[in-house]
């Protein structure tokens, strides 16, 4: 029987926060039990067996940072921007959703799709983080599919309702990496940066419009650009119920954007990874149904 490649941890939601921390970190675990009570035989998880390396790490990422961070030398500061305490946890479960992420890569070059139940990590810099994001996933597993020869010509597709300004950054220099961002404009961060495609959104767009943004904009990169692999940040702060995103987009139209995504790739026959991106509503439960969005349409697509 076919079934949909998942890579996961549980270490991806076992991280002890402050209280009333603005991060829904259950998500992660929520979203697997509830793929695998819905899908108990279409879904296959792969568990991440190691973390990611400091070789893989310094792919993109200054050597200083990347040694600050993981002995905890790095300032209060740095982490502060980053929006986490610093703890050996935080390290490790780090460490084992940047590796998901590679590993998810892997897979979706082997199946033809596969999907992290994390990652999204497009706020990082080459030598600093941001926005709950401390290294760049994205761009590593970019980076790691092109040296190992898995791939030729990355695709990133951003549809987080943030800008990933950090991936703009990790990716500027490298030619077979195309950046594509779709977000909010009047949104974080504030100080945006130049992908190689960046399509601001007004706020409160809805359904339609977004729909149609996102498809001529696809079109335009799979056939301008000709990836062989396709990095999808699956985000879901566009919602119209999202604490942090200025879109009105509705779980159906997530969906859509989804099924579009995962349709014109198997259509190209161009491998696609998703990562499941933000989405910071409180209700645990709720925001799972709409990260759920992305295991349905995949299911759909390829199963």
């Amino acid at each position: 029987m076919k079934q949909l490649q998942t890579v996961f941890h549980p270490i991806y939601s076992q991280l002890t926060l402050p209280k009333n921390h603005r991060f829904p970190i259950q998500k992660y675990q929520s979203l697997h039990d509830r793929c695998l009570k819905e899908f108990p035989t279409k879904i296959n998880v792969n568990l991440v067996e190691k973390k990611v390396t400091k070789s893989e790490l310094l792919l993109i990422h200054d050597e200083r940072y990347i040694n600050d961070f993981l002995t905890g030398q790095i300032s209060e500061k740095e982490m502060k921007r980053i929006g986490f305490p610093w703890s050996q946890q935080f390290v490790a479960r780090t460490c084992h959703a940047v590796a998901g992420t590679i590993k998810t890569a892997k897979l979706a070059s082997e199946f033809g799709v596969a999907v992290n139940f994390t990652g999204g990590y497009h706020h990082a810099h080459l030598d600093f983080g941001s926005g709950f994001c401390v290294f760049n996933d994205l761009a590593l597993a970019a980076k790691v599919a092109i040296n190992e020869q898995l791939a030729h010509r990355v695709l990133i597709f951003d549809c987080d309702v943030h800008q990933g300004d950090g991936t703009a950054i990790c990716v500027a220099n490298e030619p077979d990496i195309f950046s594509v961002s779709v977000h909010c404009e009047k949104n974080f961060p504030s100080r945006k940066q130049t992908s190689d495609l960046d399509l601001g959104l007004d706020k409160y767009l809805t359904d339609s419009d977004y729909l149609a943004a996102i498809e001529d904009t696809l079109e335009a990169c799979v056939h301008g650009f000709k990836p062989d692999l396709i990095i999808y940040d699956a985000g879901v702060d566009i919602h119209e119920n999202d604490d942090l995103g200025h879109l009105n987009i509705s779980t159906q139209g997530i969906y859509k954007r989804d099924l579009l995504l995962f349709q014109t790739a198997k259509k190209l026959n161009i491998p696609i990874m998703a990562v499941i991106g933000g989405g910071y509503q409180r209700d645990i439960e709720a925001l799972t149904e709409v990260h759920f969005q992305l295991i349905k349409a995949a299911c759909h697509t390829f199963l």
